[in-house]
């Protein structure tokens, strides 16, 4: 059988091929009626566009780059679950573009690479407030922050400033001694992030405001082997010391919730009962741990910020925007 074309999309709905290209496209100028009577045909056709032919007649790439730090947590593999299904239902594609270090960082604020290439750009965690101050940004397709903020540019992100005091509010009215481990990513290292400085600030705030403190604060980085260490120094300390137990641990990322659950049981302890622990993600291993943890919209998170960029795609001229999303306390076995 013949491969259908535009044209038998255009003549089934009853439309001009124009109207067919700018339903694929996702144009806001066409009638709810006009949209889907031609999503109808293209569905009664089984047409599938022809993306070679779709970027030469549109003079765009039909890419979106996706600037990120790494590829390797959980985190950003959700992530890119939210931000790719948004732009797989506007038929665009998606390069990621992995930075891993600072220096790579600088090499694409300075330059026109590859990245730059694309219809528009992503950029994922980066606290870049004072690059689009210093206008350091220099590209002139729409961008978007997620797992950031920034004034002067539409961001998508969460808020764990709230988060934190959420897990501060309701560590502080357990029972016994307080501890918190901190995340020292190889990530804070290299870039600017607020988000664990965030954590903190909400959690020790709200500790202070129902008058309680830590017994310790610990720091790992974001390994598992880094993570294990760090929750078996924080317990040879709480089991060392007169009536260290029971305790509350929180975890400012449930990695590390996870390493402090598996040192507990090594020892023969119970969480639960003996070490109360709190995380911070809701990772998708976390329910049937267990855990109590804040529970994070991170694909949510990701959607939202292609929304944020498809419109600009689409000729929205307004004002810079910023949707803010907010973690959720899910108490579960572990606290």
């Amino acid at each position: 059988m013949r491969t259908p074309t535009i044209q038998d999309v255009a003549r089934q709905a009853g439309v001009g091929v124009g109207t067919v290209s700018r339903v694929l496209n996702n144009h806001a100028a066409v009638k709810s009626a006009t949209r889907e009577a031609v999503l109808k045909a293209i569905a009664d056709l089984d047409y599938t566009p022809n993306p070679h032919a779709r970027r030469i007649a549109g003079g765009k790439s039909y890419t979106i780059s996706v600037l990120l730090p790494v590829l390797t947590t959980e985190f950003y593999t959700r992530l890119l679950d939210g931000l790719e299904t948004a732009f797989q239902e506007a038929r665009y594609d998606v390069a990621i573009f992995p930075l891993l270090d600072r220096s790579r960082l600088e090499r694409y604020l300075a330059s026109h690479t590859l990245a730059y290439q694309a219809d528009g750009l992503v950029m994922a965690t980066y606290n870049l407030t004072e690059v689009f101050h210093e206008r350091r940004l220099r590209t002139q397709q729409p961008t978007v922050l997620v797992d950031a903020f920034a004034e002067n540019v539409d961001c998508s992100f969460m808020d764990n400033v709230t988060g934190g005091r959420l897990a501060g509010e309701y560590a502080a009215a357990l029972p016994g001694a307080l501890y918190a481990i901190w995340v020292e990513t190889e990530l804070d290292q290299l870039f600017t992030t607020r988000v664990f400085e965030d954590r903190r600030s909400g959690f020790l705030g709200a500790l202070a405001a129902a008058g309680r403190g830590v017994e310790a604060e610990y720091t790992s980085s974001f390994d598992t082997l880094a993570a294990r260490n760090t929750a078996a120094t924080l317990l040879d300390r709480v089991q060392a010391a007169p009536g260290g137990l029971p305790c509350t641990v929180f975890a400012s990322a449930d990695l590390l919730a996870g390493a402090l659950l598996d040192e507990v049981r090594v020892r023969g302890l119970t969480a639960g009962r003996d070490v109360r622990i709190i995380g911070f993600d809701d990772q998708p291993w976390a329910a049937a741990r267990g855990l109590t943890t804040l529970h994070q919209p991170v694909e949510g998170m990701g959607y939202e910020a292609a929304g944020l960029l498809l419109s600009r795609l689409s000729g929205y001229p307004g004002p810079p925007r910023a949707r803010r999303f907010e973690p959720r306390l899910i108490i579960r076995d572990t606290a």
